[in-house]
């Protein structure tokens, strides 16, 4: 065999088992690293699945080569060239093995069981590991070959989204307004319909040819409302803060009083924060959290929602790890005949899942974004009681947007299906799960937790006790590729370029697959390269630990 060392992954399915078993047994003993993907018997099992194995780890650098057997070996190289970088090929020959290494950089072989001898399938392994590419001449037709036409036309660009991919794929993600969203979220995301233009609402539109995107639309429409159990959806805000414009523009005057939760206490900027046109439209009052619990109290809340008569009261929070009670605030705002807004921007998927109460029964509107724990496409929503629609809609469009975004609706009506699933809410109460484990052990660690830990997805971590602030925490972490965001936490005296606290959330890695032992691993390397901040050498070996220890968990695309 070859003396070069590589990581080799290996499968087939129940018609080529026994040659892939031959050449597993025939790869021991040398200097090779061999990743046996299964099957591991004769019963019937899809090819596609084995294949897709192989060709991820190849995809994802976790193998350097891949060897595929079926009957045939077709089946198994279709299915692996559907992934990126993989260039799988059958051949029948020594020959063609060494050809196809020499010319097209063949990094995945494919041999058919009831094609070739076992003996020559050894030979045709030799050379697929002891060959090299000629590179020159054929590097021009393998970029055509890949299918990207990125790749050809803007090698800056695709260089730029390659480095974001490799980055995404070592780092463990712990912003919690971050997400992976699914292959046939993106698929969805990047189709034709980006060339649509659909102003106006289905069956309503002020340009023909609409009928399919109206298809898509209306899809989005009725599976958001079944998530939410909502009277009324609009799917077309183009992102979170456009959702949120319409609603004030629905019902609000500029001048009128809004009561909203400070930013600095967990809200957002489209809260009334004075930066935002939400702050310098309306007559804002902040409510916060208690400084004894650092929770909201809602008995305060009342107190000052009847002082202030808010004509609206907006609900939630960016940076909050308490469930909100809905129905307190629903009657907090019906008390005073307010409108009641939630923002779920943050919580939708544990809403969606049934692992956090709903604001729908209790709200007038309801908004939020598609990116966060719905692990959709970038984007907003509006939700309402059914004597708003008119209103919201008009507001949407022509309100506040021109067209709307055909191709994300489209992933959004993907993005919606998939919380329909029985598996979306294993998938959000594991989200909770973990961040209860990881802050409980930066706890034990060391580390003040806001308000004593989490009901969500998220939690801050006051910084302070350990003689750090957020920039420096942050920026460390980036070295060993952890990135978590700087952030403010309540009663916070710092200023925001240097908070005093970071916000870890947990929907990205539990996506990933991490359970509760996982991302307690996780916050030990964060200890752990917290303590060695200003050890460049130990950050180093952090970051090597880092970039293994995400390897077992593989994106989902």
């Amino acid at each position: 065999m070859s003396a070069e060392s590589y990581r080799i992954a290996v499968g087939a399915d129940h018609g080529g088992v026994e040659l892939k078993n031959a050449i597993v047994e025939a790869l021991k003993g040398t200097a090779h690293e061999v990743i046996d993907y299964g099957t591991q018997g004769t019963d019937s099992v899809d090819y596609p699945d084995f294949a897709h194995e192989v060709a991820r780890a190849v995809h994802e650098e976790r193998s350097d080569r891949g060897i595929l057997v079926c009957t045939s070996g077709v089946g198994v190289c279709l299915a692996a060239n559907r992934f990126r970088d993989v260039r799988a090929a059958n051949v029948r020959t020594v020959e063609e093995t060494k050809t196809t290494r020499s010319h097209n950089d063949a990094n995945v072989l494919c041999l058919g069981q009831t094609v070739v001898s076992a003996e020559t399938a050894l030979e045709m392994v030799e050379a697929f590991l002891s060959s090299d590419y000629e590179g020159g001449r054929h590097d021009a037709r393998l970029c055509k070959a890949s299918g990207s036409r990125l790749a050809m036309t803007d090698t800056e660009v695709f260089d730029a989204i390659r480095g974001e991919e490799k980055r995404q794929r070592s780092h463990i993600e712990l912003i919690a307004s971050e997400n992976f969203c699914s292959p046939a979220v993106m698929e969805a995301q990047g189709s034709l319909l980006t060339n649509k233009y659909a102003e106006g609402y289905p069956g309503r539109r002020w340009y023909g040819g609409c009928e399919n995107v109206d298809v898509v639309e209306e899809l989005a429409i009725s599976r958001l409302k079944e998530v939410f159990g909502a009277d009324h959806a609009n799917v077309q805000p183009h992102s979170g803060s456009q959702a949120n414009t319409a609603v004030y523009f629905a019902v609000l005057q500029p001048g009128d009083k809004i009561l909203t939760m400070d930013l600095a206490h967990g809200g957002h900027l489209t809260h009334g924060h004075p930066a935002n046109f939400s702050g310098r439209l309306y007559d804002v009052t902040h409510y916060g959290v208690s400084a004894e619990d650092e929770a909201i109290d809602y008995d305060a809340l009342e107190i000052q929602a009847k002082e202030v008569q808010p004509k609206l009261i907006t609900c939630g929070a960016s940076a909050y790890s308490r469930t909100i009670d809905f129905e307190r605030m629903g009657k907090i705002a019906e008390a005073v005949g307010a409108y009641l807004f939630v923002d779920m921007a943050h919580i939708a998927g544990l809403v969606a899942a049934g692992v956090h109460p709903s604001p729908v029964p209790h709200a007038d509107f309801v908004t939020t974004t598609t990116h966060k724990s719905l692990r959709g496409p970038r984007g907003g929503v509006i939700l309402c009681k059914e004597k708003y629609a008119k209103k919201i809609d008009g507001r949407v469009f022509p309100g506040v947007q021109g067209g709307p975004l055909m191709h994300v609706i489209a992933a959004k009506a993907v993005c919606f299906g998939e919380a329909l699933k029985p598996g979306f809410k294993e998938y959000q109460a594991q989200v909770v799960k973990n961040a209860r484990a990881m802050s409980a052990r930066l706890a034990e660690n060391g580390y003040r937790i806001v308000s004593g830990g989490t009901d969500n997805h998220v939690f801050m971590v006051d910084l302070r006790p350990v003689g750090l602030d957020g920039s420096i925490v942050s920026d460390t972490l980036d070295k060993v590729g952890i990135t978590v965001n700087k952030n403010s936490i309540p009663f916070d005296e710092a200023g925001p370029m240097k908070p005093s606290g970071i916000r870890i959330g947990t929907p990205a890695v539990t996506t990933r697959g991490m359970k509760e032992d996982d991302v307690i691993a996780v916050a030990d390397l964060i200890h752990e390269a917290l303590k060695a901040r200003e050890d460049e050498t130990q950050l180093a070996k952090i970051r090597e630990q880092v970039f293994a220890f995400n390897a077992d968990f593989p994106l989902p695309w």
